[in-house]
């Protein structure tokens, strides 16, 4: 079997399978297990594979069919410019999210401290010490499988932060500049709805908000003022129509200055206030 004839039958397949961007995904699949890219490809399309590296590409191929995300079968995903290793114990960064570590360097000095809460694969908080340097950073997630992967990808980027294993603010002490978390926000009844790749495989934990998506953002603003230096930010990624509720939950929480920014697409995305 020639490379463009393994390509086409990995699309196919991928088609077949409703997977969407299925010939990217098939192209992608190829270059990672034969480990070639655009360039070999077009002056090699003709030429055979091995069949050992055609056993393999017929095997994640069939993954990918079964709708696992295509980062979890590479093992990376970019983010802001870096790779990210991720898996199963994290969720998979999203482009949506960028708007998120961006509102926040805007507020970043030289010497704050930065609380980043259910941390993941770290890749706001790594993001942010990336592109601050002087910047002292803690990330917090209640997943110990998840932060050993935020721990592998701050020694990949050559990063120090500090990684604490609890339930938002559990073991958490003394006070931040600025925290900021993308916690769980799907309401409970809309997970089953979501597309397979994020339903059936990114985990449930990092997914379910409670009953109206909103229980993180009610807990988290009622305790942040505890643990926020004078003057200090709480920034938030929210879902698309949650600018509302979790800007009036701040409001109440005594958070001046709050405000909904939306990202790339236009949809509410971030929300932002300071503390009094």
């Amino acid at each position: 079997m020639t490379y463009k004839q393994a390509e086409q039958k990995g699309e196919q397949l991928l088609q077949a399978a409703g997977v969407m961007d299925a010939k990217i995904d098939a192209w992608l699949l190829l270059e990672m297990v034969a480990k070639i890219d655009r360039s070999f490809y077009f002056t090699h399309t003709n030429e055979d594979v091995d069949p050992e590296v055609i056993t393999e590409y017929e095997r994640v191929v069939e993954k990918r069919a079964e709708h696992v995300p295509l980062q979890y079968i590479t093992g990376e995903q970019e983010f802001m410019g870096m790779t990210f290793k991720v898996n199963s114990n994290v969720l998979i960064p999203r482009q949506d999210t960028e708007t998120l570590v961006e509102e926040t360097l805007k507020v970043i000095e030289p010497q704050m401290e930065v609380l980043d809460l259910c941390t993941g694969s770290g890749c706001i908080l790594l993001s942010i010490l990336k592109n601050a340097p002087a910047v002292k950073g803690t990330g917090s997630d209640v997943s110990k499988q998840a932060l050993l992967v935020a721990k592998e990808n701050a020694k990949l980027h050559n990063l120090e932060a500090d990684w604490v294993r609890g339930n938002l603010f559990d073991n958490i002490t003394g006070a931040y500049d600025v925290i900021v978390s993308n916690p769980p926000y799907i309401a409970q009844t809309k997970i089953p709805s979501l597309m397979p790749e994020v339903a059936q495989f990114e985990p449930i934990q990092a997914l379910d908000g409670g009953p109206d998506g909103l229980d993180f953002y009610r807990k988290i603003t009622q305790e942040a003022p505890k643990y926020l230096k004078e003057n200090g930010y709480l920034f938030f990624e929210i879902g698309f129509d949650q600018g509302v509720a979790v800007q009036q939950l701040m409001t109440d929480a005594g958070f001046k200055d709050v405000a909904v920014i939306k990202d790339l697409a236009g949809n509410d995305r971030v929300v932002k206030g300071q503390i009094r």
